[in-house]
């Protein structure tokens, strides 16, 4: 027979195999959860956000898109920078695109069954026989080959495909979590930030009591050394200075904390990074809050598309798990040159080629088999419920931060007014001590009220921009540019 005759076999065997393996992939076909029917995220609508005072009035714009870079909408180019410097430098990401870049791989590896492998064997060996009565004394024979050696799994049942399926499921999934990733990084950038411009107002607030302190302090001590003041008069100044005095420690721990972690955020050792000095009231607030419906969340967030890839990648196991219970069929062709020298492999006629077909049917495994596939389905239900807990766990989070803005909006408004209220009162104070109808005193008791209340409305303001970018994560903010759908070309 020619050699040409055992790739002409194998090509028509190929061809047949196709055919049969297009046929039937058994298990479940993975089918997307359907979008929630929940319409709104609170049981009653949110009330009006008011505008107190001089402070930016917000408004929700449902069914509008988180911006790319969503950080800019609070004005700071300090902040822009720093975020970049983040994203640029974050050891994090890193490792998240490494992971997913191995995902990927792992897809190429489980869609090389689809084709036939093929390698090239060769032999050496020698042999040696007993002799006969006729021909007494050992004999040695020497045999050599060199050959090709092809063969191909009929995909019958599908195993493959799923395996390609399950892989692809989790590189979506290794996809989603860099989203997350991203997204944690972002937020946490901005989050921190807004933390070290809080805590630096607080500082100097803090500051201002203690210099209004000393000076009640020095008064009280003046007017009880005049004999106009009782010893009760010093102590309760000095307890009053020492009270406050106590508010700066928390507060500096409060803002090396903040600097150190955005440090960290930046991919540098605090030691060798300062994060910029931010300022409140160089932060903006945005006035346009873009929320997703209910029904676009689930199909935006990370952290829901990679609970939904995992529930697919389980759905495929089930599909290998039951394709291990049917036949398989392989093919395998072989065409190899044998002699018992060397030179022989050169000779067209020590030729040998074969092909074959080999079947294997489970039969018994101990229940190995059914236990698997029951397993997988067991899981996938475990996954399913994963999937909606986090569903209903980020409608959630959503539903806490529209509360949360809408509470601020109001607290901001009573904050402002106790603000212009103690203002106004230091101010009519300051007066009346102008025309000698009130004590120094009591006009270093009006400017310290009117202190607190601006200590008040700073953390107001910055529980506002927190939320904010609470509000930004919850929507999932803009990762699909940073993690792209496709693996990048280098």
């Amino acid at each position: 027979m020619s050699p040409r005759n055992p790739v002409r076999a194998l090509r028509t065997a190929l061809l047949a195999s196709t055919a049969v393996v297009a046929g039937c992939a058994v298990g479940p076909d993975f089918e997307r959860p359907a979008a929630p029917k929940t319409a709104a995220y609170t049981p009653a609508p949110l009330a009006e956000m008011p505008a107190a005072g001089g402070a930016t009035r917000q408004r929700v714009s449902y069914g509008k898109e988180v911006a790319t870079d969503w950080w800019k909408n609070f004005g700071s180019p300090e902040l822009d920078d720093v975020v970049a410097l983040a994203i640029e430098n974050s050891p994090t990401l890193e490792s998240s695109r490494q992971t997913l870049a191995a995902a990927r791989e792992q897809i190429t590896v489980a869609t090389a069954p689809l084709f036939p492998s093929a390698d090239l064997t060769a032999d050496a060996s020698r042999s040696r026989s007993r002799g006969t009565s006729t021909r007494p004394g050992a004999t040695y024979a020497n045999s050599f080959s060199v050959g090709p050696l092809v063969s191909y799994n009929l995909d019958i049942w599908g195993a493959t495909r799923r395996s390609i399926e399950q892989s692809s499921a989790l590189a979506e999934f290794q996809r989603y979590q860099l989203g997350v990733a991203y997204l944690t990084l972002t937020g946490s950038a901005v989050t921190q930030a807004i933390t070290i411009a809080l805590q630096r107002a607080q500082i100097d607030l803090v500051n201002e009591l203690i210099k209004l302190d000393r000076e009640n302090l020095d008064l009280t001590r003046a007017s009880y050394e005049g004999g106009r003041s009782a010893r009760t008069d010093v102590l309760a100044a000095e307890s009053q200075l020492t009270a406050d005095q106590t508010l700066l420690p928390p507060l500096n721990q409060s803002l090396a904390v903040a600097r150190h972690a955005l440090s960290v955020l930046a991919g540098h050792a605090p030691a060798d990074w300062t994060p910029p000095d931010f300022d409140l009231d160089k932060l903006s607030v945005p006035e346009e809050l873009p929320v997703h419906l209910p029904s676009e969340l689930v199909h935006q967030r990370p952290d829901i598309l990679a609970a939904e890839a995992t529930l697919h990648a389980s759905s495929a196991a089930i599909g290998i798990a039951t394709a291990n219970l049917f036949p398989n069929l392989q093919l395998t062709a072989s065409w190899s040159r044998t002699g018992p020298n060397p030179a022989a492999l050169f000779d067209s006629t020590s030729t040998i080629w074969s092909i074959a077909a080999g079947l294997t049917q489970p039969l018994f495994h101990g229940g190995e088999l059914l236990a698997t596939r029951r397993a997988a389905v067991d899981t996938f239900r475990a996954d399913l419920a994963d999937y909606r807990d986090t569903v209903v766990v980020a409608f959630g989070q959503v539903a806490d931060v529209l509360r949360a803005l809408e509470h601020d909006a109001q607290f901001l408004e009573a904050e402002r007014t106790a603000m212009d209220a103690a203002q106004a009162s230091a101010d009519l104070i300051q007066e009346s001590y102008r025309v000698g109808q009130a004590s120094l005193l009591q006009v270093l008791d009006a400017r310290r009220l009117w202190f607190q209340a601006q200590l008040g409305f700073v953390r107001a303001t910055a529980s506002r921009l927190l939320d904010t970018v609470q509000l930004y994560q919850a929507m999932g903010g803009a990762w699909t540019g940073y993690a792209p759908a496709q693996a990048e070309t280098d």
